[in-house]
């Protein structure tokens, strides 16, 4: 396969897991603001921070302040073009990138992505008005599981599914870090300090919920939901699809069917060991941020490798 159709295979996939999750992540947001009294404050600020646009977000909206507006956040996070990880940006890169390899890949995948896309350019004022986003984002949300399932229904076993699996996986446990930081970044400011647990746990309640984790959560681990085993589930998990550890291990096992570069092995290797021995308990403690932070940055260490080795040279 030639290593450009490799490459915009794996991105396609990686932009349209990054729809969805960009989606659940407003989600955590939408979901709280439902669920708190009106007498709490709901602080958007972390949630720009997770995504690493804390200093675009101040440059396009100089007016919103320290505590932004949610509208501005909507914006921003869902339908800014000028922002580069905003949910339309993710739609329609993945639109341009599919249109290069069209051949590749089923005709039915095309027009969904390409609903999406029109849906997003019809409906965009909708999407950040509180009484209609849950209901938008679960249309974005269906839209790229539609995808996911065509994908794995249609599409032939060969290298090009390989790198378009190994670019979900990568992308999720990105993402799935990314929600983790949203939920556990003080989103909410409880007026009195002794609600403060209370309202603690709450957050990680709708992080399990955005992630679709509530109902695996409560079969496989039985207790009610604390930060401690909520992060154990969404980080090292070896059943749910959508943990860490489930998603690095599912690259591991992939490498075998692609053609062998062990610096890609060793980086991967590395990340895992790093979920293998963090200790959820402590990361509560002292809030899991840094944490995050850090296995980003092997997740982007793992990227460069895998486009060293496999893009910027012919793979076989």
């Amino acid at each position: 396969m030639l290593s450009r159709v490799a490459e915009n295979l794996y991105w396609f996939a990686r932009y349209v897991r990054r729809a969805e999750n960009m989606a659940r992540l407003v989600g955590v947001g939408s979901q709280l603001q439902l669920d708190l009294p009106r007498s709490v404050k709901f602080m958007w600020q972390p949630m720009i921070d997770t995504v690493g646009g804390a200093a675009l977000f101040k440059t396009r909206y100089s007016d919103a302040g320290s505590a932004p507006a949610d509208v501005d956040v909507m914006r921003f996070l869902l339908l800014d073009e000028g922002n580069p990880s905003s949910l339309r940006r993710s739609i329609d890169t993945s639109r341009e990138v599919m249109r290069s390899i069209r051949d590749a890949l089923p005709p039915q995948i095309w027009e969904v992505v390409t609903d999406l896309h029109m849906f997003l350019a019809d409906d965009a004022e909708r999407l950040i008005t509180r009484r209609h986003r849950v209901d938008v984002i679960s249309r974005i949300v269906d839209g790229c599981l539609k995808i996911s399932g065509l994908v794995t229904a249609t599409v032939s076993r060969d290298i090009g599914f390989q790198f378009m699996q190994f670019g979900t996986a990568i992308e999720q446990a990105d993402m799935t870090t990314r929600i983790i930081d949203a939920g556990a970044s003080g989103l909410v400011a409880p007026r009195k300090e002794e609600d403060r647990e209370t309202f603690r746990n709450l957050q990680w309640m709708a992080v399990l919920s955005s992630l679709a984790a509530d109902q695996t959560y409560r079969r496989h681990v039985r207790r009610r939901v604390t930060g401690e085993h909520a992060l154990q589930f969404l980080l090292q998990s070896d059943t749910f699809p959508r943990s860490v550890y489930f998603c690095l291990t599912r690259m591991q096992r992939m490498l075998g069917a692609m053609p062998p570069r062990p610096d890609v092995k060793a980086k991967l290797d590395s990340v895992v060991n790093s979920i293998r021995r963090a200790d959820p308990g402590a990361l509560v403690r002292k809030n899991p941020a840094s944490f995050m932070d850090e296995i980003q940055q092997e997740l982007g260490g793992v990227h460069a490798t895998v486009a060293g080795g496999y893009f910027n040279v012919a793979a076989a």
